[in-house]
């Protein structure tokens, strides 16, 4: 079981945690403190297959070693030396070699949803369809507020984005109200 980053969810690499109980994310930089039990840590000896006996499911690819489950994806019967765990289920070789089903998925982020940007551009663009100000600079905020500590980008990026974006909300939440208060008040007037 992979320790996560605390700030980007990354695995962290167990060879940072031998010498101590801190570590320092990969893909974020981040230091990160954990207390684990020494096991975690510890080398696992190598699966060894157990023989199959009489009437027992063997593994496909190894006919003499017993069976310890079915493969999820092509339903092949596989040993200890064969399973492989991914997503919580079982999966023989062939099938996470040819990417089958949702081996795809195996692979690390390739991409994330850049919130930070978003909330940057929604004041922006905004100013285009200037009737919808009065709905996009509290969203602004909100988003602001809601994504802040999620992980930015697979790159390191900082937070400026989320800070001018919620400015820029703020400002065109106040230029909104103000524009009712004084329309308000200036229908007030000509009555």
């Amino acid at each position: 079981m992979p320790i996560p980053c605390a700030r980007c969810q990354m695995p962290l690499p167990k060879w940072e945690f031998r010498s101590g109980t801190t570590a320092t994310c990969p893909s974020c930089m981040s230091p990160n403190t954990v207390s684990v039990f020494p096991a975690l840590l510890q080398q696992q000896a190598p699966a060894l297959p157990e023989a199959a006996l009489a009437g027992e499911a063997c593994c496909y690819d190894h006919p003499t070693k017993r069976a310890v489950a079915a493969c999820s994806q092509c339903g092949r019967f596989i040993c200890q030396l064969c399973s492989v765990d991914f997503a919580g289920e079982t999966w023989c070789p062939s099938c996470v070699a040819a990417g089958a089903g949702r081996a795809r998925e195996a692979r690390a982020d390739t991409s994330r949803t850049l919130y930070d940007s978003i909330v940057l551009a929604i004041p922006l663009l905004s100013l285009v369809f200037w009737p919808l100000l009065v709905l996009t600079g509290p969203a602004t905020v909100i988003l602001a507020v809601m994504k802040w500590k999620q992980p930015l980008s697979l790159v390191r990026r900082s937070r400026w984005r989320f800070l001018v974006g919620s400015v820029l909300g703020i400002l065109t939440s106040a230029a909104c109200v103000w524009l009712f208060v004084y329309l308000a008040m200036s229908g007030r007037n000509a009555k």
